[in-house]
């Protein structure tokens, strides 16, 4: 699909230069020279690795004593047939099991392994200490800031993203 928009004509040229510093930015830890390296540091490397995809439904699932498909699903802001293809490999990897839902017996509900548990809890200690060790280089009032506006960009990514899509049904 090709984007024929031209920029808003209320941006301003620092406005548009911003927008540009932060896309590369974005471009930069996203796709980085270290981003691989970052990768392998939080989700590991070899037998015990596991992919940032497992990692986000498990950050639900080790909440939870079991979750249905469709809340899975919302939780990670994926198509319901896409959660049945993660809860796959989930279950291929012994990092979740399918369990009888508590509240109707029809309904197959995912929880996490032990194992799951337990590599669950490896990855976020070194999820956490590796955005210690980055949030080191700013003052106690930058980290406060920057999450705030890490969290209202991804809200407003949603809200843009959504927009957009609305727009060109």
């Amino acid at each position: 699909m090709k984007n024929t928009e031209t920029p808003n004509p209320l941006f301003n040229d620092l406005d548009l230069e911003t927008a540009g510093r932060v896309g590369f930015a974005w471009r930069d830890i996203r796709r980085g020279s270290t981003a691989g390296d970052a990768r392998d540091v939080i989700y590991g490397v070899g037998g015990s690795a596991i992919e940032p995809g497992q990692m986000d439904a498990l950050d639900l699932l080790v909440t939870v004593e079991s979750c249905r498909m469709g809340d899975l699903a919302d939780h990670l802001r994926i198509d319901p047939s896409t959660a049945t293809r993660s809860v796959q490999r989930l279950i291929k990897d012994g990092l979740a099991e399918r369990v009888i839902h508590d509240g109707d017996g029809r309904v197959v509900a995912i929880a996490a392994t032990e194992r799951g548990r337990r590599i669950h809890g490896e990855v976020r200690i070194r999820r956490r200490d590796l955005v210690l060790a980055i949030l080191s280089e700013y003052t106690p009032e930058e980290r406060f800031v920057l999450a705030d506006f890490l969290e209202r960009f991804t809200v407003a990514m949603d809200n843009a993203v959504k927009a957009r899509k609305r727009r060109s049904r």
